[in-house]
């Protein structure tokens, strides 16, 4: 019987997903996919350091591409570009700079920028890609 709650089997603890986390893991994995097939090539996905995340980081043509995705299906709220506040910028900016001093050291020297991904539905034709979304200077 699945009671919801966190099930264990042979030393495996699986908890369900919650729906705003499954949905934010399908918006990512949409975006990545949109990209592609706009020439990026994903290089990394979820990269976490203390302080901040960036949800993908891609080549553009030489250019290190630092994505924020954004779903929000109710733009009551503003919108998913509303979303991307001053404090969700600086945690960007701080992730990219803590993943080009280390694993992405060899793309530290590329240019950099910052883009966002903004849908209102797990759907490509709601998907409204904003190039150069912020600047990291100011952070």
């Amino acid at each position: 019987m699945d009671t919801g709650k966190s099930s264990r089997r042979e030393g495996i603890v699986r908890r369900p997903t919650p729906p705003a986390q499954g949905r934010g893991k399908a918006a990512e994995e949409l975006a990545g996919r949109f990209l592609a097939r706009k020439g990026l090539t994903v290089i990394a996905r979820n990269v976490h350091c203390r302080g901040g995340e960036v949800d993908l980081i891609c080549l553009d043509r030489g250019t290190a591409v630092f994505v924020e995705v954004r779903l929000r299906s109710n733009p009551g709220f503003g919108g998913a570009a509303a979303s991307i506040t001053a404090t969700k910028r600086r945690r960007i900016v701080l992730a990219a700079r803590w993943w080009l001093a280390g694993d992405g050291r060899r793309y530290a020297q590329n240019p950099c920028r910052f883009d966002a991904v903004l849908m209102s539905a797990l759907d490509e034709s709601s998907i409204e890609w904003l190039r150069g979304a912020f600047d990291a200077g100011a952070w």
